[in-house]
């Protein structure tokens, strides 16, 4: 399984990335997806889930500014960022996995490699 994240750089408060995750073979559409985030010294924490039916789960967080969605055809998943503040600054992970609906948990299977976003102030 690879999964290749992409899309992080340094922005300005309140400015806009588009992560991308391109997977290899049907990673993408046979599971469900995920963006994780991780800051130094602290846990991956969850931020944003589609399954592979297309429903869409956030961290409160994030909620309302981060959009996540898939292209089964491109084997991409994308995470748009809007109105970015500092405390979103940490290196972005992707997952392939399992989202269990009845409970909200989300299992990971599988890791891309991580990409930076800083957010200045």
């Amino acid at each position: 399984v690879q999964l290749q994240a992409s899309g992080g750089g340094l922005v300005q408060t309140g400015g806009s990335l588009r992560l991308s995750c391109a997977a290899s073979r049907n990673i993408v559409s046979n599971n469900d997806m995920a963006w994780y985030r991780q800051t130094p010294g602290k846990q991956r924490e969850l931020v944003a889930t589609i399954t592979n039916g297309g429903i869409r789960n956030y961290a409160a967080a994030v909620k309302g500014r981060f959009t996540i969605s898939r292209d089964n055809a491109e084997n991409t998943v994308y995470l748009q960022m809007n109105s970015l503040k500092p405390e979103d600054t940490a290196t972005y992970y992707c997952s392939a996995g399992i989202f269990y609906t009845g409970s909200g948990y989300y299992s990971p299977r599988a890791w891309g490699q991580g990409t930076l976003v800083t957010v200045s102030s």
